[in-house]
């Protein structure tokens, strides 16, 4: 009998193309990211390479002379295939297949590959697949080289390019049947946030840029078991759960898909019922990776996305986390929140504080009230603890002597 055939994963290697339109940008940064998302992905970088030039290239992404460069590159390390930091036309792409005659992918492919990993519940698989789909029918590129038939003569009759009419078709009618289900749990998620407006609790949406830690701080403040990893997008879909404070307040934490970069657009529209729990919470945690040298960039970026999405005047707590692995000593700022604290998750450090300043958060919204409730009207207290906070309470012969924090609405009933 023969030795078993033993099958090994096969790992890509590829080479990362980028290009630097101006001195100063980010452009080296970006494609660092870039190498993290590849490794994400499961593949593995061979090399970089960046090229200056005033605008990118239409045809090629980096011009044609680079391209002969890449060709060495790819040829010198044996690298399977390239990946663009950018999101390529579909133009960019057919010609750097056809000159290099290996596989190439941009950034957005490689972010909605992992996506697709990530994903597990039935919301977060339909949107990724919408995404997925919206990127493949903007690629659909004619005959190709397989098929082409260009000029005049013999040939060229028939039916032309009826299987790219049929692929579209067929993406077209999937895309449709996708956007339907996709309104469903659209309109499930819209109850369930009727429902907790109705309940009176106050949502509060963790956002950030992807693996600043928000499910770890989830997690040490609420017990969701959330999974953790220092990965990029480890987890996609949203949980949220309930957070006791004192004086029997409870707010809702909503975690939210991580931020990035060059965030694609396909991506935000089928995301955008996740990502919109921002929008509709109340407040805003906002978890930055304090031991990141970029945390000013990725600041930025995420703030530039709730700004695309709509999210605006909300209390913002921001929360420079990991600060036990920071390696510098620059000041720590961020001029749009309301509130500012430093914080380790996962060392469970400063999350009183997070507490504490969530009820702050809480009474700013809130009038301070000190009344004597008669007993005939007794069931108003019930009201107090449901939708305010009540600080203190004392029996008296006059009735029931309350210190209390109370909504407007509530305040109208006093």
């Amino acid at each position: 009998m023969g030795e078993p055939i033993v099958l090994e994963d096969f790992k890509e290697r590829v080479i990362l193309v980028g290009v630097s339109e101006q001195d100063g940008d980010d452009a080296e940064d970006s494609l660092a990211e870039l190498a993290e998302l590849v490794k994400t992905a499961g593949a593995s970088v061979a090399g970089t390479l960046i090229q200056k030039r005033e605008l990118i290239h239409p045809g090629t992404y980096v011009g044609t002379g680079k391209v002969a460069e890449i060709a060495e590159l790819l040829e010198h390390t044996g690298a399977t295939g390239i990946v663009c930091d950018d999101e390529l036309s579909p133009a960019q792409l057919k010609n750097l297949e056809t000159m290099l005659n290996t596989k190439v992918m941009d950034r957005t492919l490689i972010i909605l590959d992992i996506f697709a990993a990530r994903a597990t519940t039935s919301e977060g698989k339909i949107q990724v697949e919408l995404a997925q789909l919206k990127y493949r029918l903007s690629r659909l590129t004619g005959l190709g080289r397989s098929m082409s038939r260009l000029g005049g003569g013999i040939g060229t009759r028939g039916p032309g390019e009826k299987k790219l009419e049929i692929d579209r078709r067929l993406i077209n009618d999937r895309i449709a049947q996708l956007n339907r289900e996709l309104k469903e749990v659209v309109k499930h998620r819209e109850i369930a946030r009727a429902k907790r407006e109705r309940n009176a609790v106050p949502v509060v949406a963790i956002v950030g840029y992807t693996n600043a830690g928000k499910s770890t701080l989830l997690n040490h403040l609420t017990d969701a078991e959330v999974l953790e990893e220092d990965k990029l997008f480890a987890t996609l879909d949203p949980t949220t759960r309930m957070l006791e404070l004192e004086g029997h307040q409870q707010v809702l934490l909503t975690d939210t898909v991580g931020f990035i970069r060059k965030l694609p657009h396909h991506l935000i529209e089928a995301f955008k019922s996740t990502l919109e729990e921002a929008k509709y919470a109340d407040y805003i945690i906002h978890v930055v990776d304090a031991s990141n040298p970029q945390r000013d960039k990725q600041m930025y970026i995420v703030y530039e996305t709730l700004d695309h999405l709509g999210v605006k005047n909300k209390k913002i707590l921001t929360l420079f986390n990991k600060i036990d692995i920071r390696t510098d000593d620059d000041p720590l700022q961020d001029f749009r929140a309301d509130h500012v604290l430093q914080i380790s998750a996962t060392e469970n450090a400063g999350l009183d504080a997070v507490k504490d300043v969530l009820q702050e958060m809480l009474r700013e919204d809130k009038i301070y009230i000190e009344r004597v409730i008669p007993y005939a009207q007794a069931g108003v207290l019930q009201l107090v603890r449901n939708k305010g906070e009540l600080v203190s309470e004392e029996y008296v012969p006059e009735g029931i002597s309350i210190r209390a924090y109370v909504p407007m609405e509530v305040y109208g009933k006093l």
